[in-house]
């Protein structure tokens, strides 16, 4: 799909239930139920960061409640991918919801803690910081 496409797409997001892929390699993302909830699944990085953001706004924008976001298909993410996930965050705030990682892999968890935001983001289950591994 072209991003003219997937940018209309994404304006006719129905957050009661919708199956929405965003970008081949980034991520399959759902929302089902009274809450929302998104899988986020392969690499959220600087080439996807644009779509996921879209999606992401608009489930913020369209939604009430919490919107949980499930990370345990995502396989990395980097700044630009961490950048999305706080910029989310305070967008949700401003919008009277509240973000919570569900499931958030130990690697990810690990630049969580090194970057403190483990201690801004809601987390369902908390980290164990004195479980994961020393890098």
């Amino acid at each position: 799909t072209s991003d003219r496409s997937t940018q209309s797409e994404v304006s006719s997001l129905d957050i009661r239930s919708v199956e929405y892929y965003t970008h081949p390699r980034v991520a399959h993302m759902y929302i089902r139920g009274d809450h929302a909830e998104l899988v986020v699944g392969g690499r959220l990085d600087v080439r996807s960061a644009a779509d996921a953001r879209t999606v992401l706004h608009s489930a913020v924008d369209d939604g009430a409640g919490d919107l949980v976001l499930d990370l345990s298909e995502l396989d990395s993410w980097d700044a630009t991918g961490l950048g999305v996930i706080m910029g989310v965050h305070r967008r949700a705030g401003r919008c009277g919801r509240r973000l919570v990682l569900r499931e958030v892999p130990p690697q990810m968890q690990r630049l969580l803690v090194a970057t403190r935001l483990h201690r801004i983001l809601a987390i369902e289950g908390g980290i164990g910081v004195e479980s994961l591994p020393r890098v």
